[in-house]
């Protein structure tokens, strides 16, 4: 096990780790997916504290990053490697910085409810998300062999433009980011956010077959695949009683809620 001040890694199996930052208020999840030829990173973290310090100890091999969304909280080590992957959705953002969000708001939300030791690195004063160029782009259905492991990649706009989804084939484990996780809502109701796409890429989730596990990227780490099928219940409900719009509220179900 890896002991450190900031991150908390969690074996999933033998080949997958999630490196959780559980000292902040959104508690979020990164996760490392080794292949026998290269592996791949999902997501990035915070930025609070350097993440490649732990990819390190993980593995040798090359690592690409596969970007759920362009939001603060995913993208806070990007700077840190050299292979960065994005959907076109979001590549505006990835590069000229994320629309309708303040850098003051950015240093607010970063700094509050902090509970673990942070870095002196960590100033939150002129703390700012990364901006760059990716490496390439990721496409709705592309297929990545990472030796002796298959990733699939599903476009799942609606909380952002580019929210893209990760599906280990090989495993049946399928990294949802921020479309899909428990305890907090999800949300759609940022002018940036669409509830109509959010709702159909929950539905285009729902019907992915043989899901052993979901990993959402805050909160608890693994949901059991049934809550696939009361997402489908939700999508049902939604749609009929036309709450799919800005300004319908929080909606709560069976294992997770959404806020329009």
């Amino acid at each position: 096990m890896i002991k450190d001040l900031w991150f908390t890694v969690q074996t999933i199996d033998k080949k997958t780790f999630a490196i959780s930052e559980y000292g902040h208020w959104e508690k979020v999840h990164s996760f490392l997916l080794l292949g026998e030829e290269k592996a791949v990173l999902i997501d990035t973290g915070l930025g609070i504290d350097k993440i490649k310090r732990i990819t390190d100890q993980l593995t040798t091999l090359p690592i690409d990053v596969f970007t759920t969304h362009v939001h603060t909280d995913h993208i806070g080590s990007h700077g840190e490697f050299e292979r960065i992957y994005v959907h076109e959705g979001d590549k505006d953002w990835l590069v000229n910085g994320i629309k309708g969000l303040s850098i003051e708001q950015i240093r607010k939300d970063i700094s509050r409810d902090i509970t673990f030791p942070t870095p002196e690195t960590f100033n939150p004063s002129t703390f700012k998300p990364f901006q760059g160029e990716p490496t390439g782009l990721l496409n709705d259905g592309d297929i990545f062999e990472l030796g002796n492991r298959r990733l699939i990649i599903f476009h799942t706009p609606g909380h952002s433009p580019g929210h893209i989804s990760t599906f280990d084939e090989t495993n049946g484990y399928l990294f949802t980011g921020d479309l899909l996780y428990d305890e907090t809502p999800i949300y759609a109701f940022y002018p940036s956010t669409n509830p109509v796409d959010l709702v159909n890429s929950l539905e285009k989730i729902s019907e992915i077959p043989n899901v052993s596990m979901v990993y959402g990227s805050h909160n608890t780490l693994g949901i059991k695949p049934k809550i696939l099928e009361e997402v489908k219940i939700a999508d049902k409900f939604l749609r009929e009683k036309e709450l799919t719009k800005f300004g319908t509220g929080i909606h709560k179900f069976n294992g997770f809620s959404v806020q329009f």
